[in-house]
């Protein structure tokens, strides 16, 4: 697969010319990932909620293999506001960090019982007034949720089938949407509030969501943060960091993960659309050799 530049050449790139090559990868990305999804298991927009919170420092399949036993025995915001500290602990000890995560949920709990009468909150303002809840959370829920879902947050048979979003784009930048943006010299920024900022400026509005999770499922699959399968990449010859990787293309087929790679993806229930095999529960995970 061709390279398009060299590095001379990217230092000479005007900004007209990376938004329109930026542009042009997000295309190419729509069209190789058309089925591209947050990649945690919800039916509504609490569950996303939590689950979002508790993927922070672990990957959304370990998020997925967990909350199926935590929203079983805490279906509801206000179940989960009145439960026992050390209950909650051992449902989430696998995803790390399960004591500070424990006070974020239940806190989340609480808060929504108290001050949204058990609804998720649809605004960004007020969800980053959540305990534990940041931008980039706020973001996963404003652009992933469902709006009917908001009313009926403590339904846990409700919103399985919903398509009304909340309809709030946002760009979400976790740790792999960070490291491709610097890596296609999108941006040179670190923080990620700037990240944000300087991505928001180069796409129209209506794409922040979508871009989001295209980078983050490209990230996962095909452009490693150690060993990127530059020789599988489908947007290698708008990439600066082409060579990076594994170039020869047998080697690199070798890398790739999940549906791209032939294995289970993060979902243990995956949409309708997603071509590959949904993920196994933790015990069945657990069994295998």
């Amino acid at each position: 697969m061709g390279r398009a530049f060299t590095l001379a050449g990217m230092a000479e790139e005007t900004r007209l010319a990376m938004v329109r090559r930026a542009r042009k990868i997000n295309r190419a990305l729509a069209d190789v990932y058309p089925y591209a999804h947050c990649e945690l298991d919800h039916v509504n927009a609490w569950q996303l909620l939590v689950a979002t919170v508790l993927s922070a420092q672990t990957t959304d399949l370990r998020v997925n293999q967990v909350t199926p036993a935590l929203f079983a025995k805490y279906p509801r915001p206000a179940d989960l506001a009145g439960a026992d500290p050390a209950d909650v602990e051992e449902l989430i000890r696998p995803t790390g960090f399960f004591r500070a995560k424990t006070r974020s949920i239940t806190g989340i709990a609480a808060a929504v019982m108290a001050d949204h009468d058990g609804m998720v909150p649809r605004t960004l303002a007020d969800l980053v007034k959540l305990p534990g809840v940041g931008r980039k959370t706020a973001f996963v829920v404003t652009g992933n949720a469902c709006a009917c879902e908001a009313s009926r947050a403590g339904d846990p048979d409700h919103g399985a089938n919903v398509t009304d979003p909340f309809g709030v784009p946002g760009i979400t930048v976790d740790t792999h949407f960070g490291r491709l943006v610097r890596r296609w010299k999108w941006t040179g920024q670190e923080d990620p509030e700037k990240v944000e900022a300087e991505i928001c400026a180069i796409f129209p509005k209506s794409e922040w969501t979508m871009l989001s999770h295209r980078v983050v499922f490209h990230g996962r699959r095909i452009c490693h943060s150690r060993k990127p399968a530059c020789g599988a990449c489908p947007i290698a010859p708008l990439c600066p960091a082409y060579g990076e990787g594994e170039t020869d293309p047998e080697k690199a087929k070798k890398l790739l993960k999940y549906e791209k790679g032939g294995q289970p993806g993060q979902r243990l229930a995956p949409p309708p659309d997603y071509p590959g095999l949904p993920a196994p529960p933790a015990a069945a995970r657990a069994a295998q050799p």
